[in-house]
């Protein structure tokens, strides 16, 4: 593999013109990604400061060693289901050294050159998935959002935690409910009034501020003027449940044992599979809009990296966010100096002004990730899908609701395999295996275009078959069936294969048992039109000495001129 982060080209003919505009991204970016960086890290189950750790650290790392020029990488919604999961099995512990694994394997992703086929995992799933965690991140906000005062703790099986919630309907706290719902209302108008309300080139500052940064700020105010004058306590606050720490964590190197590595395979490979589709989605779109190429595996690699450093470091997994790196580009950002100015950043406000997220509102933050829960949703896609053939639909629902129901790691596993499945089956039936009758047509579209139509006849005591597709495990059955239909005992029996591009070890165990089986009967069979890859697969495994050079023709012609030397008579 050819490993060359996107840094090293990007600052070939660097210049003060690129720096300000990466400059100006860098700052903005930042700013949008430090609310949802505390939010993310909070409903994972982790202290805030961890998830602007990650912010920092990862996003530093993707773009210094990624193979994309405009990504931007952190904490995603899209890791709140798993890492709660991990935390509430395997603790924080547990997390670290499934993050450093999951790191590992996204090196070996690349190293491997993984990156163009993890690229084409079915789209169904993908939207399966992502729909299934939106719903679940909406599923885990619901009490902060309402404020709902619950007695022990919520279930974290989703059909029982939504019994929990019908349960609880008259202990919503009104003043928590009122900071929640309008935090969403604002975040979803903000634009609007930032549209609206100024005029002139003010205007434009004011449309880059986020949202969810707005509501946060308006929310908090508004919550420390309700306990300050009306003496309202019922509104709970970051503080209230974690103890702000504003300084860097000193560096973490969990002691591994054999035993926790193999329990923590699968929700590493989860993490290290969901990170590379959400990264290399991320880069792809980004692609679409800057008109550049990334390169998938140095970005699995630099993914990867920034895994390993992140837990280290006290972080949470990481990967590329489509939000801050769409941010980022419409704000000028061109290169990976953005996103490591966009960690400088986030570093500055962690280091001084960390202290004042504790009067954040809870309701704020599920607020925010409630409006993060519809964006990541994907309802119209969703819905597009459901108009698809059966087998795109029974992939996407099953994914859908083992995702709400089970967890993300099931619902890869049966998702992936059942798009393997319905893969071999519409591969099965890409291969057409026919029986002719009477004559043969020798025509290719060159010849029928030129007009020459010529037609052989099929000698008496022959039976020809032909193979249009690759030869594998998913025809054998098929050809098997075509010929007890045939239901006759002729002296020779020729297969033409001109159409076959390859064939599989399945396919040759068939066809070396049919011809096992026609000799033991007196049937030689003759193979046709053989192309030079399948015939060197064929001479590899033994079919030379099976049914002898004689027996393997280049043509369809060569072939019925073999049958007659065998006694078959027009």
């Amino acid at each position: 593999m050819d490993y060359r982060p996107k840094m090293l080209s990007a600052i070939r003919n660097y210049n003060k013109q690129t720096f300000m505009a990466d400059l100006m991204a860098g700052i903005i970016v930042g700013i949008v990604a430090l609310p949802l960086a505390i939010a993310f890290a909070i409903a994972s189950g982790v202290s805030p400061e961890k998830g602007i750790v990650t912010a920092i650290v990862a996003g530093l790392a993707i773009s210094a060693f990624g193979g994309s020029r405009v990504q931007i990488g952190g904490p995603t919604g899209a890791f709140i289901v798993i890492v709660a999961g991990i935390i509430g099995q395997y603790g924080i512990e547990g997390l670290t050294i499934a993050t450093l694994m999951a790191g590992v394997f996204l090196i070996g992703f690349g190293l491997l050159r993984l990156g163009t086929i993890i690229k084409y995992i079915p789209y169904p799933i993908i939207v399966g998935f992502t729909s299934g965690i939106a719903v679940t991140i909406f599923t885990t906000q619901v009490k902060d959002l309402l404020g709902m005062q619950i007695d022990g703790s919520v279930p974290g099986d989703f059909i029982a935690r939504w019994g929990v919630y019908f349960q609880n309907l008259t202990h919503i706290d009104p003043w928590s409910a009122a900071i929640g719902i309008g935090s969403v209302v604002l975040i979803g108008t903000w634009p609007i009034i930032a549209n609206r309300s100024v005029k002139g080139h003010h205007s434009s500052v004011l449309k880059k501020v986020p949202g969810s940064l707005v509501a946060i700020i308006v929310m908090t105010i508004a919550a420390l003027l309700l306990r300050e004058y009306y003496d309202v306590t019922t509104i709970e606050t970051i503080g209230d449940r974690f103890s702000i720490k504003a300084e860097m964590p000193s560096i973490v190197v969990p002691s591994l044992s054999w035993e926790q590595v193999k329990e923590l395979v699968a929700p590493a490979m989860t993490i290290a599979i969901l990170g590379a589709i959400e990264s290399l989605l991320s880069a792809t779109v980004a692609d679409g809009v800057i008109g550049d190429h990334h390169n998938s595996n140095t970005e699995l690699v630099g993914q990867g990296v920034a895994n390993i450093l992140s837990p280290i470091f006290g972080g949470i997994p990481a990967t590329g966010a489509i939000a801050r790196t769409m941010t980022n580009i419409n704000n000028g950002g061109r290169t990976p100096i953005a996103g490591i100015i966009h960690a400088v950043v986030l570093l500055v406000i962690f280091l001084f002004l960390m202290p004042l997220a504790q009067y954040i509102p809870m309701a704020c933050l599920a607020g925010v990730l409630v409006v993060v829960s519809y964006g990541m949703s994907g309802w119209r896609s969703f819905r597009a899908l459901l108009r698809n053939p059966k087998s795109d639909v029974t992939v996407l629902v099953l994914t859908f609701l083992l995702t709400i129901i089970f967890d993300l790691t099931v619902a890869i596993e049966v998702g992936l395999l059942c798009a393997c499945l319905l893969f071999m089956r519409r591969m099965s039936e890409t291969t057409d295996v026919r029986a002719v009758y009477d004559e043969i047509d020798l025509n290719e579209d060159a010849d029928m275009e030129a007009g020459n139509l010529e037609h052989l006849t099929i000698p008496e005591g022959v039976e020809v078959y032909e193979i249009n597709g690759p030869y594998f495990f998913g025809a054998g059955s098929r050809f098997e069936d075509l010929m007890a239909r045939y239901g006759g005992r002729p002296q020779v029996r020729i297969i033409r294969m001109r159409k076959v591009p390859f064939i599989d070890s399945t396919g040759l165990h068939n066809l070396e048992n049919m011809c096992r089986m026609s000799q033991r009967e007196g049937i030689t069979v003759i193979l046709s039109g053989v192309v030079p890859k399948v015939e060197a697969v064929l001479r590899r495994n033994g079919f030379t000495e099976l049914l002898g050079q004689q027996n393997i023709c280049n043509h369809i012609d060569l072939a019925l001129q073999r049958a007659r030397e065998l006694g078959c008579q027009d």
